[in-house]
């Protein structure tokens, strides 16, 4: 049985072209996986608070040196990393914002990337906590960036996800959805037809 956590972003709500491709993902997943789970969070609606010095602190003490109020700082952090490290398998919205990723995102990834919990620091270097994972990320895009030099949002995920140890990355890219009905159309047909495919090879 494979535990999914599904993430979205976007903060438009029934507006939004990355919510509805996920949830295209999850429906069609379940249909075939029935007795697999999912856990849910929206940081379009909900986003999560970005680190503050308080965190910095707590995450960067030794456990006897922190403080109760260090401690508390770290409360979200520890219940979305405890989140990811239950899941098997991440599925992610994330519409492209500025050639990257949406404020919130970011800040989800600044509160799960951390020291002795996601990644730790030895003699070789920096090594990845989470392992044995699969991410898919679907992403929205007003225009063309695939392979780009504009498209600073597939590398960067790409890295911080590699960072914490997951290398099975996919990436569906709805692009184009500003240029017109008929390019928008065409995306949105291929990332449903990608997202079908995988469905049924994974």
């Amino acid at each position: 049985m494979t535990h999914i956590l599904h993430i979205d972003s976007s903060p438009r709500g029934d507006r939004s072209i990355s919510r509805s491709l996920t949830k295209e993902f999850i429906t069609a997943w379940k249909q075939i996986h029935h007795s697999d789970t999912v856990t849910y969070r929206d940081l379009g609606r909900y986003p999560v608070p970005p680190i503050d010095e308080s965190w910095i602190a707590g995450a960067f003490s030794s456990s006897d040196r922190i403080t109760s109020e260090l401690a508390a700082a770290l409360n979200i952090s520890n219940e979305l990393i405890d989140e990811l490290l239950a899941a098997d398998l991440y599925i992610f919205g994330i519409p492209m914002y500025n050639y990257s990723v949406p404020a919130n995102f970011k800040a989800y990834i600044d509160q799960i990337v951390r020291v002795k919990r996601t990644f730790v620091v030895g003699p070789d270097g920096y090594s990845g906590l989470v392992k044995n994972k699969k991410v898919l990320v679907i992403t929205t895009r007003g225009g063309s960036y695939s392979g780009g030099p504009l498209d600073f949002q597939e590398p960067y995920l790409r890295a911080v996800f590699e960072f914490i140890g997951i290398t099975d990355i996919t990436f569906i890219h709805a692009e184009n959805l500003s240029m017109g009905a008929e390019d928008r159309q065409q995306s949105l047909a291929a990332a449903s037809t990608a997202i079908q495919q995988l469905v049924t090879t994974w």
